[in-house]
């Protein structure tokens, strides 16, 4: 098994922490974002790792992973930068993960054991988490709902309701060449500009639309997070210290 990093953005939110260095090189709890994953990552075994870069690669570079580069990051998405690593996704099955969250071996684990052409992990216990970092919730919140055989019916949508937000995408998730050319059969029929905007979640519900292939969704119960924000990171080392 292979794993993809996606580190080409900057990740503007977090204002000055990001001015010199990528978003996954923050540190939490004395560790970079990064070194965090790595760590999950080899410890669920997967040796062979990759990293899209962008904004300041040569930061990236002594970690010593293979890099795949997208020279347009600072005009495209990240489906756009997972698309830089077509080389892996199309010739075996790869765990994705976005650069700015930090999860266990064991979220990387369920995916790896898991015999679907796609799959993501999330969080069923999302609530508690988001009405500590949020006023409200919904704000930051997007549409998650599954079918009785926990396939996704809807992702990444703006909710009108807690009802519709059955757990929060993580941004981890596992793609095989099946399920990679399902994203470029897509990807062909969307003109240039609308395919460098498209974010992943975006993706993913229009996999879910072609119903071409069900994508598997995994209930992950362990710490985790996303850091989005310098709120966010002051959250985190609060709730870590």
């Amino acid at each position: 098994m292979k794993a993809i990093i996606l580190a080409a953005g900057r990740g503007t939110r977090m204002k000055a922490l990001t001015e010199e260095q990528p978003k996954c090189l923050t540190e939490l709890k004395g560790q970079s974002l990064i070194e965090k994953q790595l760590i999950a990552l080899r410890k669920a075994g997967v040796e062979e790792i990759a990293i899209v870069t962008g904004y300041r690669r040569e930061l990236l570079l002594h970690f010593n992973l293979v890099e795949f580069h997208n020279s347009r990051w600072a005009k495209s998405n990240m489906v756009t930068s997972l698309a830089c690593a077509e080389l892996w996704l199309k010739s075996e099955p790869c765990i994705v993960s976005y650069s700015d969250i930090f999860y266990s071996s064991q979220a990387v684990t369920s995916l790896i054991i898991c015999n679907a052409f796609l799959a993501v992990t999330y969080d069923p216990n999302w609530l508690t988490l988001w009405s500590e970092r949020f006023d409200d919730p919904l704000l930051d919140a997007e549409t998650f709902r599954l079918y009785p055989n926990d396939t996704l019916a809807e992702i990444g949508n703006t909710p009108k309701t807690i009802d519709e937000v059955e757990g929060q995408y993580m941004g981890l998730l596992r793609f095989t060449p099946q399920s990679w050319n399902e994203v470029q059969q897509i990807l062909n029929d969307l003109d240039s500009a609308t395919s460098d905007k498209i974010h992943m979640t975006g993706m993913l519900q229009k996999v879910i639309e072609a119903k071409r292939l069900s994508v598997a969704a995994i209930p992950y119960y362990g710490d985790w997070g996303e850091v989005d924000s310098e709120d966010d990171l002051t959250y985190y080392r609060k709730r870590f210290s």
